[in-house]
């Protein structure tokens, strides 16, 4: 009993507690008790009270490790919070000058200090080890100690040099502690810090508060974010984009909305990372943008929404990115856009890195997409991925358990699965298997020679989707499950064999055949996409523009969508502007442009608006960014002194896709370019005359139904000759 006091007095000392939650009493136990503790708890769970508290009450210094030093001043400052001696909490790292160093070390002899946090590179410094060797630690703890794994989200390759330094300054008990970690990380982890035999604890990853939800990204992803941030007022929230661009531009369009938004990103001097971050925490600010680099140690309980402008590279990154929602157990709303294009460009970023950094990387983005793609309850799909089972048939509490899809019967393809696998003797992934079910002949299958097997294109009646979805099923169910050991090869469990010999009833979703970049008008006047409508056109004004239009492309005898493009003709529906100013701010409108067609089309819209006495939403309208044109100006300058864009997007850190972009933004808004001397060098004539000739016929300048039409091209010289075409015609 005298053990339980003095826990329970430390708690309600040190941090105003009355009781523990879930597992935090008997994880302090285990510690207390010498015994190496793995710690599985998933963000908010309170996590960092189970080495802080045991630390607290114990003889000596706990050594903790961190791998980031903004989180570790964060903590710092909290427990210095609960004391009144500042020495009580103290960090080593490379921010300290040599004589704060001194100070800390100081009090650490002193044992004054009962949590000292290091860096794992610091802690690998001789002087450190030297140091550390000669006083009396009570324990270790590894915080975020999925970085130990290359499977993990955060990989570090210092974390691996952990155990080894802990056995030369002097081994005493170890505690892991992770918020995201599937079985594999787990068992690296374990396995790495030489703790086989801890006492684990795990807590549940089900954060029943939160709303799960999945939308395609269109072109038109800032007018749905905006239009979100703006309903949701005076509530906290985050924005992650993947690059420190994307967070500076769209940081900057949230502003010129009149949204209170600051970007964080590790680009960013210190000071103003820091100012920014605070400011959010103090709520002078409601949102950040910001790259994965923020929300580590991020302690607001009242983050309302969690929004992901690109999908992450990992579920694990995405489970603790969506998980610093709603810590208070209040609402949290999850909602990620998920464009295939994104994953690809992932995929391309791996290129050049070692071969089983690659292999790791396309798994993790496979799950990714697996997770995006599904229409399954997105929180079994999210918990199965962590080892954890969800048997409810309906979570309540996100889009696809909201919005329930088609049930159709599946046993006889779950059979083709198990049969295909088996032939291949359970030695391929996912991709392969679905190939295989195909009937391609890919170069991989024939070598092995598995293209003479009976089962080969055993499924090629199917669509791909289809067997994405029965093997997805097919996991979740356990008649299947992935060695985690062998990059995620497929293996049949006993419940799939006894399926095999007595088949059951199999169910699985029915996939949409929708696709997310083609919007179209419904009759009651709203844009839809595959995930549902977002902000009304008006039907009348859209068919009078798209009137008004043709007229124009007839007497000007250019192709309509040269004029404007569909996606700014809806916008324009959407919002009414009436000047050649607000014209400027719909997307693909630029100064030149509305100069050169805007006139007829605000006399139309005015005249429309006075007409029906229509209220314009003005406050919905997605205000472009001035500032954003300096990048612009540069690249319109460069190409007039004829610069190799190739070594255009080099000079200005961006690849060859984003310079397109940048280029093609600055043709679709009216700038008139030439970048003849670039096609010559990279172009034959030819080539450039038929994709040009397709753009002159195209009822549409939509790249994907172009790619499809002229399959001897590729993506970029498409690209590059509507550029010409657009600036030819248009501008």
């Amino acid at each position: 009993m005298k053990k339980q006091d003095t826990l329970y007095e430390g708690l309600k000392k040190y941090f105003g507690f009355d009781t523990f939650k879930g597992n935090q009493e008997a994880i302090i136990r285990s510690i207390l008790d010498g015994k190496d503790t793995f710690v599985l708890m998933p963000t908010g769970g309170g996590k960092s009270l189970c080495y802080q508290l045991p630390a607290l009450l114990s003889k000596g210094t706990a050594i903790v490790i961190s791998p980031l030093i903004a989180l570790m001043k964060n903590q710092v400052d909290a427990i210095r919070n609960y004391h009144e001696d500042n020495g009580i909490a103290h960090f080593l790292n490379s921010s300290l000058t040599k004589a704060e160093i001194e100070k800390v070390k100081k009090d650490v002899i002193e044992e004054k200090t009962k949590l000292l946090y290091v860096a794992p590179e610091s802690l690998t410094k001789q002087e450190n080890i030297d140091f550390l060797k000669n006083i009396n630690i009570s324990f270790y703890a590894v915080d975020e100690a999925h970085c130990i794994s290359e499977w993990g989200h955060d990989f570090r390759p210092e974390y691996r040099r952990i155990r080894p330094i802990i056995n030369v300054i002097g081994p005493r008990p170890v505690i892991a502690l992770t918020a995201t970690a599937t079985p594999k990380v787990q068992h690296d982890i374990q396995k790495t810090l030489n703790m086989i035999d801890a006492a684990v604890f795990k807590s549940s990853f089900n954060r029943p508060n939160l709303y799960y939800e999945v939308r395609p990204k269109t072109e038109k992803v800032d007018a749905e974010i905006i239009r979100y941030i703006l309903g949701q007022k005076n509530k906290s929230g985050i924005v992650y984009c993947l690059s420190r661009k994307k967070v500076d531009d769209f940081a900057e369009i949230l502003q010129a909305n009149n949204i209170a938004a600051l970007p964080y990103h590790a680009g960013m001097d210190a000071a103003t990372r820091s100012a920014n971050q605070d400011a959010f925490l103090m709520e002078k600010t409601n949102v950040i943008v910001a790259t994965i680099a923020f929300g580590m140690g991020i302690d607001k309980p009242d983050v309302r929404y969690v929004i992901h402008y690109d999908i992450p590279k990992s579920l694990e990154e995405y489970y603790q990115e969506t998980g610093r929602a709603g810590r208070d157990g209040g609402e949290g709303k999850c909602i990620a856009f998920y464009s295939r294009k994104d994953l690809e460009k992932l995929e391309r970023f791996m290129q050049g890195k070692p071969i089983s950094e690659q292999e790791i990387g396309k798994q993790l983005l496979l799950e990714t997409a697996a997770y995006a793609e599904t229409s399954i309850c997105r929180r079994q799909m999210l918990l199965h991925y962590f080892g954890e089972e969800y048997n409810e048939p309906n979570c309540e509490n996100c889009d696809n358990c909201l919005n329930p899809k088609v049930k159709v019967e599946a046993k006889d393809l779950l059979i083709t699965v198990l049969e295909a696998i088996t032939a291949l003797k359970e030695k391929h992934k996912t991709d392969y298997v679905i190939n295989f079910l195909l009937g391609k002949e890919t170069s991989e299958i024939e070598t092995f020679g598995h293209d003479q097997l009976e089962e080969f294109g055993s499924g090629s009646d199917e669509e791909e989707s289809t067997w994405e979805s029965v093997i997805r099923h097919a996991l979740l169910e356990n008649y299947l499950k992935k060695d985690i050991e062998n990059y995620g090869l497929l293996k049949i469990t006993k419940k799939g064999k006894d399926f095999l010999k007595n088949p059951v009833s199999f169910k699985i979703t029915k996939e949409e055949e929708d696709n997310p970049d083609e919007l179209e008008v419904e009759g009651d006047g709203a844009i839809t996409t595959g995930g549902g409508s977002f902000g009304a056109v008006d039907p009348v004004l859209f068919a009078m523009m798209k009137d008004l239009r043709k007229k124009m492309s007839k007497k000007l005898n250019v192709p309509p969508y040269v004029i404007f493009q569909p996606a700014t003709l809806e916008a324009m529906a959407t919002t009414y502007p009436i000047t050649l100013e607000e014209l400027q701010n719909m997307p693909g409108v630029g100064p030149g442009k509305a100069k050169r067609y805007g006139k007829e089309f605000i006399e139309l819209i005015k005249k429309h608006v006075e007409e029906n006495e229509i209220e314009r939403p003005e406050d919905l309208r997605v205000k472009t960014v001035a500032n954003k044109s300096k990048l612009k100006v540069s690249i319109v300058q460069a190409i007039d002194r004829k610069v190799a864009l190739d070594d255009l997007a080099e000079s200005k850190g961006i690849d060859f896709d984003e310079m397109l972009s940048e280029v093609e933004a600055i043709v679709y808004s009216g700038t008139k370019i030439n970048i003849d001397y670039f096609l010559e060098e990279v172009l034959d004539q030819d080539t450039l005359q038929d994709i040009y000739d397709y753009f002159q016929e195209a009822e549409t300048d939509d790249l994907e139904k172009a790619i499809e039409e002229l399959p001897d091209y590729s993506e970029t010289e498409i690209r590059l000759v509507r550029i010409k075409f657009f600036s030819d015609m248009a501008n």
